[in-house]
């Protein structure tokens, strides 16, 4: 094949790696900003060209056959490594700018996350922000995301990551039903109470605790874990509800620093159990995580710290850690 015509043909090539990637028209059309239509079109004017099928298309599903994988394989990096050159010369700018992609979970992004953008967008406005609220832990680099804020114990090491701040559980409950049922004053009475605790598939629910360390010039041996049963007349796998479950009364509710933090300040829940910390139910850190690569773009990289600096403080009102 004349080399005009293949150079003629790379945009086709460049689809065809990005349907690889996503695993239907409909997805690759998305992240390509282009219809269905025109993205089936140009696989098909590929085909043609290559004079042999390179996709298998049924009513539910779109899988490359053996010699449409190979031509992605063998053109990917290729178009990566354009990507990031591209990336580079851009960065040249003085002001970051561009589309940034980023996912967050629910509750955090909600009562958190969002709240402090404006400041963010305002002080760079060439960078637009596409923001996916989801408790789904997605695949950055497939799914074209290119920072990602998640609470959990440990990022992957796949991924380079920036502790944004330390985290902790918080055992909570309202004036009112502590006024109705009376406080626990140990976790062996909680079986007793009403508690609102966070669904886990195929386990029984269970809270797990240890007593709070001794001050300093007291150290001891760490605890041990008390576990004790729960139940109670409501579950959701979102903190945010299981927030608004505790201020409506409806029991007490183990929940993360960052979801407790504002009806804590307001006085409208109070913590149970001070002297008792839970442990292995939320994660214990917040993290900046981007897939590797050997580029970063500017917007990526002034997101970043800006995002070290919002949560530097942890969430209060009693923030343990900070910044790491």
């Amino acid at each position: 094949m004349e080399r005009q015509k293949i150079e003629s043909l790379w945009t086709h090539l460049h689809w065809l790696t990005v349907l690889a990637q996503q695993g239907s028209f409909t997805a690759a059309a998305r992240r390509l900003g282009v219809s269905k239509a025109g993205m089936s079109q140009r696989i098909a004017e590929l085909e043609r060209e290559a004079g042999v099928p390179l996709v298998l298309r049924t009513t539910r599903s779109v899988r490359l056959t053996e010699a449409g994988q190979r031509l992605a394989d063998g053109t990917r990096t290729s178009f990566d490594a354009i990507a990031q050159s591209f990336a580079g010369v851009r960065d040249l700018a003085e002001l970051p700018r561009g589309l940034l992609r980023v996912s967050a979970p629910v509750a955090l992004a909600r009562q958190q996350l969002v709240p402090r953008l404006p400041d963010f967008l305002r002080a760079h406005p060439e960078v637009r922000l596409e923001l996916e609220l989801s408790d789904r832990l997605v695949s950055l680099a497939t799914e074209g995301f290119d920072l990602a804020v998640r609470h959990t114990a440990a990022p992957p090491d796949t991924h380079v990551a920036w502790t944004l701040c330390a985290t902790r559980s918080v055992l909570v409950a309202s004036r009112a039903y502590l006024r109705r049922r009376g406080a626990p004053q140990r976790p062996q009475e909680l079986p007793s109470h009403d508690c609102l605790h966070y669904p886990r598939a195929r386990e029984t629910p269970a809270w797990h605790f240890r007593q709070r360390a001794a001050p300093r010039g007291r150290e001891r041996a760490e605890p041990p874990r008390i576990t004790v049963p729960v139940a109670g007349p409501f579950a959701a796998n979102n903190s945010e509800a299981l927030r608004d479950a505790a201020l409506g009364g409806l029991g007490i509710a183990l929940l993360p620093d960052f979801s407790a933090q504002a009806p804590l300040q307001s006085g409208r829940l109070v913590e149970v159990l001070p002297g008792w910390e839970p442990v292995g139910a939320f994660g214990e850190h917040l993290f900046a995580i981007r897939p590797y690569a050997p580029h970063v773009p500017r917007a990526v990289s002034v997101f970043v710290a800006w995002l070290r600096e919002a949560f530097a403080g942890g969430f209060g009102p009693r923030a343990e850690g900070g910044r790491q």
